[in-house]
Order: C-alpha cells, then structure tokens, then sequence
C-alpha cells in the first residue's frame, strides 16, 4: 500500500511539473544547414490573456525579427509551434529541469536537429561598419516609377551636403528579394557601399527589390530583364534630380547585379560606367555546376557524392532547357520521384517530407527567373558593352568563381572592342567581399567585416579615374 501511495505521488508531482512549469521567455538554439550555413533561430514564447501560449520567431543572423506563428500546442513534455509564413514548424521534447527543449525544425522538405536552451537575452552579431546616425550627408527616401511594368520603387538617394552636379551610381542587388540594403546575415553590404562613397563625394541610389520590403510589384514572377527595366527607371529619376549628374551616372552590381548593370549599359545611353562585383560571365548552369561542386568540397563532401549530385543537376537542367513549358513540372516531378526512390534511408530521413521538398524543388526549377537565369549567356551581352568596366571578385569566392568569370569577362569585353575595362581578383575576399578563411558560406554571419576596405577603395579610386 505505501509502495501505491509513492507512485501515486510521483504522479501527481509530475503533472504539477508540467502544468505549472512557465514557459515563456526566450528560447534560442543553433540550425545546422547541411552544406551552407548556421542559423540562430529564436522563439519568444509568452502567455496571452486566454493562459495560451503563443509564440514569434526571430532569426537574428538574418537581421529578422517577430515573425508570426500560426499556433503553439503545449501537451506535457511535447511542444508544436506551426509557422506557416516559412512553411516551416518546430517539434520538441521539454526538459523541464534543464530548461531546454530538443526537437525537430521542418522546412521546405528538411528536417533538421534543433535544440533550444532558454537564456535572457541573445547576443546580436557585431557589424561594426554599419553607419550610424547622424550622417555626415544627406540621406533621403525616395519613390520612383517603372512605368512599364506599373511597379513603384522605394529607395534612399545619399547625396553630399555642399555642392551639385554629382556623380552618381545605382546599387543593383543580387538574386532573391533584397532590401535597399541587400541585407544577408545581419550584415548590410549597400548601407555601407552608400556610406562610404558618399562620403567620398559620390551620390547613391538605393531601393528595394521589386515586391519586397516597400516597393511594390510581384518579386516571384520577374525575371533579370525585368529588374533590368526597374534600374532604367532608378536612371530616368537621377536624371531629373539636379543634385546629380546626368553625364556620370554608373551602375554597382553585385553577384546578379553584375549581370543586371551590362543589361541595362546596352539598353540605355545614359550609363558612364559600370562596376561588376562578382557578376558573371558565363552561362547560368555552368555558374550553378561550378558553384555547387565548390561548396560541397568547402564543407567536406565526398567526391563520390559531389559527382552524383552534379549529375542529377545536369540531368534536371537538361528538362528544363528542353522540355515544352506544358510538360515541364511533369517531367521534373519523375525525376525528382525517381531520384528520392535511389536514396538510402537515412537520406530519406534527412529530407523530411517527400511530398513537401518536391513541391518547393519544383516552385524554384519552374520559376520564370530560374529558367531565364539557366539559359542567359552573360558573355552575349558583354561584347555589346561600350561603356568603362571594372569587374572585380573575390579571390576566395565559392558562388561565382574568380578565373573562370573574370577569364569570360576580359574575353568577351575584347570581342566587343570596349578598351576601357579593368578586371581584378581581390585576394583572401568571398563572394560578399568579406576578408575571410575559406569563403564558406557558413562563415558569412560570423565574420564581423561586412565588405572588405580593400573592396571599398578599389572602387572608390576607379570610379574617380573614370569620372574625373
């Protein structure tokens, strides 16, 4: 009977544990991303005025925060927080005693190890180059309109306090939605590009990708010709500020900017010189199988592994360049099926859900900007470039490799007879012109450089050969 008595206890005291246990606070943990990169993720769980709990989601590598959650279920020892804003949720056991929480982040197929301690407060990475107030300059939002496309862009002009009539250049980000800032791993690259050349006397534009942060427009259905056309009109507004100009307005693009920038040089007049940092000058799929075979070696992949993967690559490259668009998502679909059904199980596990990781698969290889960005041939377009170039790239660069692009670049510059070009390979530089050790992507959050001075002055001087 005492021996009943004792278990009947311990029972009644471990349901107090998890019903009077408080969660709320600040849950932080680190994902691992195979072969990329380590996020911080943050959830703040508090209790609302119902006793639910309800939770937001930060990931301050990124620079985001208060990202909305759908619903938190907390039953025992079991958490379920659902984010559908991501297409993503977390699963956890709770360790009361340890205040910790070990589970499962699932996103875009992946199911990925994520386990969350809870702290006061998380420590934000340091940028140490981010301009602060107040500037020595004057900085102002602006709106501009692609009338073509019926898309209005919102952006920063930086300008000098005393004087006119200065040169001027456009920030153009690279792929994916970006900020005006085209801010990547809390680093903000084009907050300190603009800085620094406007304190140098140098005015700069700045604006927000199409459908992101204040501009309007639909990011996921454009292609490069079209963020081409959303520059031209960054180049009509400069015109008609007298603040500027109008003979010395160039282009900085960086990594899709770079293909951007000569797109834009043979499109319009008005261009005085461009400056591609990391752009491209060979074909789309040639950058990708280049790219993904480096980064796999970077982080230590068999190249066993690396080989298979590059064949699966070419193979769904080859559907997509050849395939009618009707039949397209079909023909993806059974290779993506076929692929999966080869994988061990343990791979299998590692990709999460089947269903989910091909419909995300199949949303980017079938996007408009995908399919253009595979076919596009860089070098086409370079030879039609008359304007000055600089390109430069980092030497330690894994997205776009240095000797083959910078190699394609001269090549077709001196097809198209521009005599006014330079090409530089920035040593110990990767492909965000951080100073860094490997140019791993992992390692782009953890250095606190957010562009490389050398990087900076490289352009600042060449910009002033060119314009003086």
């Amino acid at each position: 009977m005492k021996n009943l008595i004792n278990v009947l206890v311990f029972i009644m005291l471990s349901f107090q544990t998890f019903a009077q246990q408080d969660l709320s606070g600040i849950w932080s943990g680190k994902l691992e991303i195979p072969n990329s990169v380590t996020l911080t993720i943050v959830f703040n769980l508090a209790i609302d005025t119902d006793g639910k709990y309800i939770a937001t989601l930060d990931s301050p590598d990124q620079g985001v925060k208060g990202i909305p959650t759908e619903s938190t279920e907390i039953k025992e020892d079991s958490i379920f927080i659902n984010i559908p804003v991501v297409h993503g949720n977390y699963k956890g056991k709770i360790f009361f005693d340890e205040t910790k929480i070990d589970g499962k982040w699932n996103q875009g197929g992946m199911s990925l190890d994520l386990l969350l301690k809870k702290t006061d407060k998380v420590e934000l990475p340091k940028r140490p180059q981010e301009p602060k107030e107040p500037y020595s300059y004057n900085s102002e939002d602006v709106l501009f309109e692609n009338d073509i496309d019926n898309v209005v862009l919102a952006g920063t002009l930086t300008f000098p306090k005393n004087g006119n009539n200065f040169p001027a250049v456009i920030l153009i980000s690279g792929s994916g939605g970006q900020d005006r800032n085209e801010e990547i791993f809390n680093h903000k690259p084009f907050f300190v590009i603009a800085d620094y050349l406007t304190r140098n006397g140098i005015a700069v534009l700045r604006f927000d990708d199409r459908g992101i942060a204040q501009s309007t427009g639909d990011h996921s259905t454009a292609t490069t010709e079209d963020f081409a056309r959303d520059v031209l009109a960054g180049v009509q507004f400069l015109k008609e500020r007298k603040e500027i100009d109008k003979t010395k307005i160039g282009l900085i693009g960086h990594s899709e900017g770079g293909i951007i920038a000569p797109l834009v040089a043979t499109q319009s007049n008005d261009i005085a010189f461009i400056i591609m940092m990391a752009g491209t000058g060979i074909p789309g799929d040639s950058i990708l199988y280049l790219q993904g075979a480096l980064i796999q070696r970077a982080e230590g992949i068999s190249e066993e592994e690396i080989q298979k993967s590059l064949q699966t690559q070419k193979e769904l490259f080859s559907i997509i360049k050849h395939s009618t668009d009707e039949n397209l998502e079909k023909e993806l679909k059974e290779k993506l099926i076929a692929e999966i059904q080869k994988m061990s199980n343990e791979d299998k596990a590692k990709l999460g859900d089947p269903d989910t990781y091909i419909d995300m698969q199949l949303k980017t290889l079938t996007s408009p900007w995908f399919k253009y960005f595979l076919k596009f041939n860089p070098a086409s377009v370079l030879e039609k470039v008359k304007c000055p170039v600089l390109a430069i790239n980092g030497e330690k660069d894994l997205q776009v490799p240095p000797k083959e692009n910078l190699s394609a670049i001269k090549t077709a510059l001196e097809k198209g007879g521009n005599k006014n070009f330079e090409v530089v390979e920035l040593k110990g530089l990767n492909h965000l012109f951080q100073t860094s050790e490997t140019g791993k992507i992992s390692e782009y959050g953890q250095i606190e450089e957010t562009i490389s001075p050398l990087a900076l002055q490289t352009m600042l001087d060449w910009i002033k050969k060119v314009v003086k």
